[in-house]
């Protein structure tokens, strides 16, 4: 069994606390990501399960067992570092099989491990090569390669894709996934890439100043975010964020007081006229309006500031008398800077937050 369990976690650097009493369970053979902006306690978590940081507060279990005592070797997790920390005068078999140095299997069995395990990561025909001869993915699966051989209950990886190149990166992304598949082993992976988060985790763990703000899959913090923020790191481009004040049966949007109406929306609690709320938008859920087409529940008019194509799609950024918003529209569609433009959006699109609190009231 590999679950690992962190339960009232802190840890301190003197009167500094940088992780904040977290709560968290990551079953056996689960792939969760811990994401969020520089600081925010990911990568210390993750060092407090291997062993390489003393807990300062809680209780960390693997596998059932107590283990805030253990040192790393003792505690059977192999973890994956953002620098490869692979030996530079060793050949790829021979940093593979480090890991096997003081176990007590035969030479014959370690051969044959780090044969198989170069086959799984598609590592055999470099075996002889030193890291100088590979590139940068190649010295990546040498250090998965390296945790894998030890036959490990659990995987930690700390941003090991940061150093490589958007090409590399999309292409390691899909090969730790299909490890994942493959082996079915716990993983617990760090980064501050969303798109890393989205594309690789069953479910993800947001942090934020030491402390965990949602969990859930990748679809359910995108489609109901808990808060401002979380609303923000997930998804490309950010979710648009419109003040907005609660109105009867409605909201009044923006300087101009344009009417949603929600009179018909279910989903969301009752709100207090007058009362002050964010009204989120992600880009992709608005439409270019053309002349003559059907009212939409919300509409937003603005000035095009700029454009950013991205091949099947272009990103519209537009400016607001309330501030600015991206809109998504097709790569057909042509814009001049300065030129007013309109986009629509169904209500089932919107979600609410507290303007004073930050989190979520309500999405319809």
């Amino acid at each position: 069994m590999a679950r690992i369990e962190l339960q009232q976690i802190v840890k301190r650097y003197g009167t500094i606390t940088t992780v904040r009493g977290i709560d968290l369970t990551i079953e056996d053979g689960e792939f969760v990501v811990l994401v969020g902006p520089s600081g925010c306690g990911k990568s210390t978590t993750l060092r407090m399960i291997a062993g390489l940081e003393p807990i300062s507060g809680g209780t960390l279990r693997i596998g059932g067992e107590v283990v805030n005592d253990h040192e790393p070797k003792h505690r059977n997790i192999a973890m994956v570092f953002q620098n490869y920390a692979i030996y530079p005068h060793l050949t790829v078999a021979q940093n593979i099989g480090f890991g096997l140095y003081t176990s007590k299997l035969s030479k014959a069995q370690k051969q044959a491990r780090i044969r198989e395990t170069a086959r799984t990561l598609s590592l055999e025909p470099y075996l002889d090569r030193r890291p100088a001869a590979l590139s940068g993915g190649q010295r990546q699966r040498v250090a998965i390669g390296r945790a894998m051989v030890r036959d490990p209950v659990a995987f930690l990886f700390d941003e090991p894709l940061s150093n490589l190149d958007a090409q590399l990166r999309g292409q390691m992304r899909l090969e730790i996934k299909q490890l994942h598949q493959r082996l079915g082993s716990t993983i617990v992976f760090v980064t501050h890439d969303q798109v890393e988060a989205m594309s690789l985790a069953d479910r993800i763990v947001v942090m934020r100043d030491g402390s965990i703000l949602q969990v859930g899959s990748p679809m359910e913090l995108y489609n109901r975010p808990a808060d401002i923020f979380t609303a923000r790191f997930i998804g490309t481009p950010e979710m648009n964020m419109i003040d907005a004040v609660a109105a009867d049966g409605g909201l009044a949007v923006g300087a101009n007081g344009a009417a949603v109406d929600l009179s018909r929306v279910t989903g969301l609690p009752p709100l207090q006229p007058g009362q002050a709320v964010i009204l989120g938008i992600r880009p992709q859920e608005l439409q270019l309006l053309s002349a003559g087409e059907a009212p939409f529940p919300i509409r937003i008019e603005g000035k095009v500031r700029v454009c950013e194509p991205h091949g099947p799609e272009t990103f519209v950024l537009l400016d607001l008398p309330q501030g600015s918003v991206v809109a998504r529209a097709p790569a057909t569609a042509s814009f001049r800077p300065g030129e007013t433009v309109a986009f629509g959006a169904q209500t089932a699109a919107l979600r609410l937050f507290d303007k004073q609190t930050g989190t979520l009231i309500g999405s319809a």
